[in-house]
């Protein structure tokens, strides 16, 4: 089992293939004009294709948020891997624009932080990209790899949404048209961002079953509160999501409790039976006999006992 977990760390570590190597890390380009600023552009690509050793403390988060639970167990079999065998895939870092001195990362947030708990250096390739070029990189990367699951590629759409960019970036990060998006949305929209985060991203779950646990909130009246009240942090993220869908179902098939009904027998001078009245739901239904025609009469000359009732009453 150690040495399963130890050959799916590495897997996790990525499939880019690049070696590493000590070069210093590169500055932010900035280029002049002329052959000199065409030399200087050279070595600068040069540069950036190299693989350069950063602390891991000094890299900061960016772009969007793309996964939603990562397992303890999958953290500490990459750990175990990168201990025995090294980083063998490098991270893809920027220039911190709001730090020279820092770093962020494009994508590589589960090795370094795995880098990070083993005290090691994070062997990176630095880019200079833009907020729109991290996002489209970072979209590009995990859907390449294609290990986010529905829900969180749809958090990762919202997200990119919520942050201003339009459909035609959000469809070039996640390499899918705009009718997928559309259905991602529609999912992210619909379910709150707290009860996501709460469930996992639920490997096994598609768009159909979030939307099945969409209209059971709505029908039965959920607060997202207490819908993610009932998720068990001790389940797997698929349990967690078939656990409360099977419970708000099963809310949906218990029948509903009887209203209170009152009925009362209306009779005649001499005992017989003239009508039954029910009352049931803030209404009164009463049922007549048909025979002798008292019925018809009744509705005939409703109007005037009923007015007689008004004048009695003063209503």
């Amino acid at each position: 089992m150690a040495r399963k977990n130890l050959l799916q760390g590495l897997m996790d570590q990525g499939k880019d293939g690049a070696s590493p190597s000590k070069t210093p890390t590169p500055p932010t380009p900035r280029y002049s004009k002329g052959a000199i600023g065409a030399v200087s552009q050279s070595i600068q690509e040069l540069k950036s294709r190299s693989v350069v050793e950063v602390d891991a403390r000094m890299v900061d988060a960016a772009g969007v948020k793309d996964r939603l639970d990562p397992a303890d167990t999958d953290h500490a079999a990459l750990v175990e891997s990168i201990r025995e065998y090294g980083q063998q895939v490098p991270v893809l870092l920027r220039v911190n624009p709001n730090d020279p001195e820092r770093y962020q990362v494009v994508y590589g947030r589960r090795r370094i932080r795995a880098l990070k708990d083993l005290g090691l250096p994070v062997k990176a390739l630095i880019r200079d990209l833009d907020d729109r070029a991290l996002i489209i990189a970072q979209g590009q990367e995990n859907t390449a790899r294609k290990d986010l699951t529905f829900i969180e590629r749809a958090n990762f759409a919202r997200q990119m949404r919520d942050g201003g960019y339009d459909r035609k970036v959000i469809c070039d990060a996640l390499h899918v048209d705009k009718t997928v998006i559309s259905r991602m949305l529609s999912v992210a929209d619909v379910i709150p961002v707290a009860l996501i985060e709460a469930i996992g991203p639920a490997p096994s779950v598609g768009r159909d079953r979030w939307l099945s646990l969409k209209d059971a909130m709505d029908r039965t009246s959920v607060a997202v509160e207490e819908a993610t009240a009932l998720v068990d942090p001790e389940m797997g993220s698929d349990l967690r999501f078939k656990t409360l869908l099977e419970t708000l179902e099963a809310r949906l098939r218990k029948p509903k409790a009887a209203a209170d009904v009152e009925t009362t027998a209306v009779t005649g001078e001499n005992g017989e039976t003239l009508a039954t009245a029910k009352w049931s739901g803030g209404k009164m239904t009463m049922v007549l006999s048909s025979e002798g025609g008292f019925d018809r009469w009744l509705a005939d000359n409703l109007k005037e006992i009923h007015q007689s009732w008004k004048d009695q009453t003063g209503e």
